[in-house]
């Protein structure tokens, strides 16, 4: 399994979500952008040394779980835009992984927004299974 489509254009979003019904609303994006990285997981996160690098990834997610984050991320406080693109299949590293981008009011509402949702995405929408 390979890519799932190509990378979207991060100029292309910001033109649509600044055209979208509640564009006036909005006073910041924020965007993330995750990626395959070389250091494994359990070094990253746990501090677990010599632990073997990374050469890939196979991830997955689950669409009906995706849609859910979005909704609940949409019931923040000020958040009125937002768009997540998520590949699939074996990655490399370098390769992208999630594309997500939050528009909302102001500055503390739109971290928080982006916050909610990657970490949701993150923990109940995708599958990551590094390849040493």
């Amino acid at each position: 399994m390979n890519h799932q489509t190509s990378t979207p254009s991060m100029d292309a979003w910001i033109k649509e979500a600044k055209s979208a019904p509640n564009a006036d609303k909005v006073g910041m994006y924020l965007f993330h952008n995750g990626v395959v990285r070389g250091t494994a997981k359990a070094q990253v996160r746990l501090g677990q040394q010599g632990t073997a690098p990374v050469t890939g990834m196979v991830f997955s997610y689950d669409q009906e779980q995706v849609d859910a984050a979005v909704a609940a991320a949409y019931q923040l406080e000020g958040i009125y835009y937002i768009k997540v693109w998520l590949n699939q299949g074996a990655l490399q590293v370098g390769d992208d992984i999630m594309y997500v981008l939050v528009g909302g009011d102001i500055r503390p509402h739109v971290v928080d927004g982006l916050q909610f949702l990657v970490e949701r995405l993150k923990t109940q929408c995708v599958t990551e299974t590094e390849l040493h």
